[in-house]
């Protein structure tokens, strides 16, 4: 069981991958939210007002690729892009118990419009509210695709040894336009 739960998870890994690869989405996440940090810890007014005006590019830039990668995604077959909703992987879940599985395809679309919508930028939002905000979408996108390559349990004691931060906290930290399709597509 281990052996074939192993073969499975290489080739979900290979697929996110292979899609993964044309864009520079995982550089683009570390240049935002390393520039949130330097720009939260940046003592004078000015200096923090260059970063966070440098980050806009930034972030727009990931937005776009992300849609991007999204729709290049959305031409892997259904049976590929299905993701098992139990808490652990086991093998041909989702080819002999489809109803447990949601489809990844749908959940980077949410993904996608959170990130685009917290990106933005309005005159009302504080930066650090944006920032705030697009971190979670970030974090959260994160945690599904380590939910598809591994396991919902895998992708949580993930996000919480990378970011110190619980899979509750990221989900309530989301724009509420996400949490909302998140929870109705996962099933949560």
């Amino acid at each position: 069981m281990h052996v074939l739960k192993t073969r499975e998870q290489a080739q979900r890994i290979a697929l996110l991958g292979s899609y993964l690869a044309e864009f520079q989405i995982e550089k683009l996440m570390q240049d935002v939210l390393g520039g949130y940090q330097r720009a939260l810890g940046e003592a004078d007014a000015e200096r923090q007002a260059q970063v966070w005006r440098h980050l806009e590019t930034t972030e727009r830039t990931l937005s776009e690729q992300f849609k991007l990668f999204v729709l290049e995604f959305a031409k892997v077959a259904e049976p590929q892009a299905r993701l098992s909703r139990l808490p652990l992987a086991l093998p041909f879940v989702s080819q002999y118990f489809p109803a447990s599985t949601l489809d990844l395809r749908k959940l980077l679309s949410v993904h996608a419009h959170g990130i685009a919508l917290a990106a933005q930028n309005s005159p009302d939002q504080p930066l650090k509210s944006k920032a705030f905000t697009l971190s979670a979408e970030l974090m959260l996108m994160q945690h599904s695709c380590h939910w598809f390559c591994r396991s919902k349990t895998v992708a949580s004691a993930r996000l919480l040894a990378r970011h110190k931060t619980a899979y509750a906290q990221v989900l309530a930290s989301v724009t509420p336009s996400t949490r909302q399709a998140y929870l109705k597509l996962t099933g949560n």
